[in-house]
């Protein structure tokens, strides 16, 4: 086992991972029980909420020694080289849902800390290419707007004692339409098979507000908008 540095203490405060919905309870026993899970489902149904705050419990409870974050950048169809900055200010922007539910899990201080320390790496997803992450949550967000190719790179990056979590919204892909499908692809694949769990959410799952639920039903119930 990896040695591990002496992690923060986090304040009694900090959020507490409880599952608000049948559907969120089956996709938190689907990452306990399995090495790869992917997940789909609306926005605010708790796809990436729910699988970072697993991923902080289990680097507090020292199960993991990392937590590996990434997501495909998509601007005005350049790639991540197009933006200003370094890696992290590259990404922010597009991060900070996962970095503000980090904060509630571990608190701004734990978090910075851990993140300085190597416990929590923002990893662009065109840099993972030939990185192996052992003892590692790995978390691939906005999967929808990734390639089969780039999906299929995250998925061989995992190492020993790791666990990788794809989650997105497959009504909402912002990639162009020759490169679309590839997380439906995989969830479609990769169904039933031993250490890789397929699961879905739903507009019931949404827990932000109830209005949410309504007119997602209403913009989708006559087909996707062309």
């Amino acid at each position: 086992m990896t040695n591990r540095k002496k992690k923060p203490t986090p304040n009694r405060s900090r959020k507490k991972l409880t599952p608000k919905t049948e559907n969120q309870a089956d996709y938190i026993r689907d990452m306990v029980e399995s090495h790869i899970t992917i997940c789909g489902g609306p926005a605010g149904s708790g796809k990436t909420a729910v699988c970072v705050g697993l991923a902080c419990e289990y680097l507090l409870e020292q199960k993991v020694n990392k937590i590996v974050v990434t997501r495909p950048v998509i601007e005005s169809g350049n790639g991540l080289g197009y933006l200003p900055g370094g890696f992290d200010e590259k990404l922010q922007p597009y991060l900070v849902p996962i970095v503000e539910e980090m904060h509630a899990y571990l608190g701004r201080d734990g978090f910075k800390a851990l993140k300085e320390s190597g416990h929590i790496e923002i990893c662009p997803l065109e840099f993972m290419r030939g990185r192996n992450f052992h003892e590692s949550f790995m978390i691939l967000d906005e999967a929808q707007n990734a390639t089969f190719e780039q999906i299929k790179m995250f998925i061989t990056r995992i190492g020993r004692r790791s666990k990788a979590v794809i989650n997105g919204d497959l009504r909402q892909t912002d990639l162009p339409f020759r490169s679309r499908g590839g997380m439906e692809f995989c969830m479609d694949r990769l169904e039933n098979l031993n250490g890789v769990a397929v699961c879905e959410l739903d507009d019931s799952d949404i827990v932000r507000h109830d209005i949410i639920s309504k007119v997602l039903a209403r913009l989708y119930e006559e087909g996707e908008y062309k």
